[in-house]
């Protein structure tokens, strides 16, 4: 046996392995290899000649960086040179050095020890002006009084000229316009030297603020608004011949034409994206390992992650509005109701990742397929109903118009077509992810063993063959059945199970007895013999047990599902035909040692499930309370809590997910129900005749009368 188990382990762990290594491999290609597809055949290279014309392939909207930058560049050159307000300190500086500058040329003309040719040579000295050759003679040949107006003019002009601004580039100009300011009333020999003198004077006094004006352009920048450039379906971004510029390898990317695979580092981002998606799904399996002794389930689960992500990346890589097309929460859905609800949960996340991956906006498309796989898992309820993806694909194209409005709104230059149009499809996806469930739950459940809401609908019409064979063979059966039924799907909705699978496999629960009716007790006519009463115990068991094998047999040869199979073994369980038992132990004299228990124990196995338990039970409650027929509610309830409580006690639920809980509310709704059913009826009396000529005439019923219960209606 120990042998048996290791070899069982080594095989699973070399499935585990395959699966593992198989589901890696193929998860790299599918995210690599449709982009390497959406490639260009042409190489570009900025600033040189494009070799052919390239168009782009589908429509694309986006904010510039290069357009963007390029307008900011133009702002802040716009952006004029900031200088200083005027320095009086200059002009006063400078006026200082005019005075001294006046008072050298004076000491020179009063220097009576100085030759002339002496003063000119001294003239030439002078400090900050360079004269022209004929002014200096000039300046000595005049006389005190006009040399004093001379040197007073010269100290009002360069007074009116240093009080306006004058800057680097102005410099010239405003000694150029020093003559202008001169006295007319001075002749013309005293006006140019006084504009001689005053020019060389005259210096800037407001100057250029570097950090003042690099500010200002910086502000410029930041005012300027981001440039959206469009381009359509099939326009032409690069002509052949065309000298290949920023915003022509810009405008390439942005409709993945220039996508960089290629490079070393992007498929090393790749590889090691995936294996980390690898680890997580390993770590998940090992704290949950429940799915991996299951290899369809396992099986099952790799091929619908392949399938979606190969198909998702083929399908969005290179474009703009498909993304938020693909129905991407179809996974989560399908993996909730074929495998379970936390393996969908887990594994939608590395899907998200790696379906978004290396695509424009990767991070609200992650968030985008992420969180509408789970707010999908977490809304569905009931999944055995059509009715219950409404709800869900309304759930998850509201979680994807929210991320898509949170995150666009947020990117500057969307415009309000744009983001209309993903909106629009966010409610596609919610609605495409809800109906390729159903298409491909229904698709893959008989893979798997499960029951689909279409099949457990036809099984339930009354025309269905086997149906109508245990209608005709045994009616008291068919019945029953009808009557147990109703009583387990009100006990199903209640506590949350599959009520519709619980009322299917309550219908056919009893099929077997059809072979054999006249050996069950509902289908045997009072007053008649009981086949039974001829029989010995454990031949009677016999007879009695066989309708669990019969009844298989039948549901394969009528092809009813397998899950329904479940319901025709499971709702005995492994219990005692009580009856024949007990007849066994009175005939050896209640020595349990000459009666061999196993000639009267249902084969079973016990059920595994909330709805084969709750047919066990409600098999027996109804039958107890058709045989019993209690007078009220009380005695009925005490009834129905006698049969919960016995199965309990001997072990048959232990199997179930049942709680307390649930098993309350069961016995509140089979008391519910029962009640209705099998309800005191009025007797009506007979109208009394006058005349003794209505003797046989029919009575007529007179209701509200109170009468003993007719325990037979």
């Amino acid at each position: 046996m120990s042998n048996n188990n290791r070899l069982n382990s080594i095989r699973r762990y070399i499935l585990l392995s395959l699966t593992l290594l198989i589901a890696t491999g193929l998860s790299w290609f599918a995210v690599s290899w449709p982009l390497s597809k959406s490639l260009s055949t042409v190489s570009v290279i900025e600033d040189e000649v494009a070799p052919q014309d390239i168009l782009a392939p589908h429509a694309v909207s986006y904010v510039s960086e290069v357009l963007t930058e390029q307008k900011r560049e133009e702002a802040a050159e716009s952006v004029a040179e900031i200088y200083t307000n005027s320095d009086t300190a200059v002009a006063r500086q400078q006026l200082k050095q005019l005075r001294e500058a006046l008072n050298f040329v004076e000491t020179v003309r009063q220097d009576q020890y100085a030759t002339p040719e002496q003063k000119l040579t001294d003239l030439t000295t002078l400090e900050g002006i360079r004269l022209a050759s004929e002014t200096a003679p000039a300046i000595l040949a005049l006389s005190d009084v006009r040399w004093q107006s001379v040197r007073q003019e010269a100290i009002v002009v360069l007074e009116q000229v240093m009080r306006r601004t004058i800057r680097e580039y102005e410099l010239e100009q405003a000694r150029q316009n020093v003559p202008s300011r001169v006295s007319l009333s001075l002749p013309e020999e005293e006006v140019k030297i006084v504009s001689e003198i005053v020019a060389a004077f005259v210096l800037p006094n407001s100057f250029y603020s570097e950090e003042q004006t690099e500010i200002a352009r910086q502000q410029a920048r930041e005012e300027a608004s981001p440039v959206t450039r469009s381009i359509a379906a099939g326009e032409t971004i690069l002509r052949r011949g065309e000298i290949v510029g920023a915003i022509d390898i810009e405008a390439l990317e942005q409709v993945g034409l220039m996508t960089s695979y290629g490079d070393l580092e992007t498929r090393a981002g790749v590889i090691a994206l995936v294996f980390l998606m690898a680890v997580l799904i390993v770590l998940f399996f090992r704290a949950y390992p429940k799915l991996t002794y299951q290899a369809k389930k396992l099986i099952l689960l790799t091929s619908l992650y392949i399938v979606f992500l190969g198909l998702g990346r083929l399908a969005i890589t290179g474009h703009v509005v498909i993304p938020y097309l693909f129905p991407v929460a179809a996974y989560s859905l399908i993996v909730s109701v074929l495998i379970d609800r936390k393996t969908a949960l887990f594994t939608t996340i590395p899907l998200a990742v790696l379906m978004a991956y290396g695509l424009p906006n990767p991070l609200d498309l992650t968030l985008y397929y992420a969180i509408g796989g789970i707010i999908g898992v977490l809304a569905l309820r009931r999944p055995q109903r059509i009715a219950a993806y409404i709800p869900v694909g309304s759930f998850i194209a509201v979680s994807g118009a929210t991320i898509v409005a949170a995150y666009r709104v947020l990117t500057p230059g969307t415009d309000m077509q744009g983001l209309l149009t993903l909106l629009g499809a966010s409610v596609f996806y919610g609605a495409a992810s809800a109906g390729l469930t159903i298409l491909i739950e229904y698709t893959l459940a008989p893979l798997l063993g499960l029951t689909t809401t279409l099949q457990l609908m036809e099984l339930t019409r009354p025309d269905h063959p086997l149906l109508q064979y245990l209608l005709r063979e045994a009616p008291g059966t068919y019945q029953h059945t009808l009557q147990m039924s109703n009583l387990v799907e009100q006990a199903a909705e209640r506590i949350g199970a599959n009520s519709l699978l619980a009322r299917v496999g309550a219908l056919y629960h009893d099929v077997g007895k059809a072979k054999l009716a006249s050996f069950y007790v509902e289908n045997q006519i009072p007053g008649q013999l009981n086949t039974h009463d001829e029989l010995d115990p454990i031949e009677s068991a016999h007879y009695i047990i066989q309708h669990v094998p019969a009844g298989v047999k039948l549901a394969r040869e009528y092809k009813i599902p397998k899950r329904i199979h479940d319901f025709i073994l499971e709702h005995h369980g492994t219990s005692l035909t009580s009856y024949q038992y007990t007849q066994a132990l009175n005939q050896a004299d209640g020595d349990e040692t000459k009666v061999d228990i196993s000639d009267f124990r249902y084969p079973g196995p016990r059920p595994q499930s909330v709805e084969t338990a709750l047919v066990m039970l409600a098999d027996g409650s109804e039958a107890y309370a058709r045989a019993k027929r209690p007078d009220n509610e009380k005695d009925l309830r005490s009834m129905v809590k006698e049969i919960v409580d016995k199965q309990v006690g001997s072990g048959q639920l232990d199997d179930t997910p049942l709680t307390l809980k649930d098993l309350s509310t069961i016995i509140d709704s089979f008391t519910a129900t029962l009640k209705g059913t099998y309800h005191s009826r009025v007797d009506y009396p007979e109208v009394k005749q006058k005349h003794s000529a209505s003797e046989g005439a029919d009575t007529v019923p007179v209701a509200g009368q109170a009468v003993t219960p007719d325990k037979d209606a």
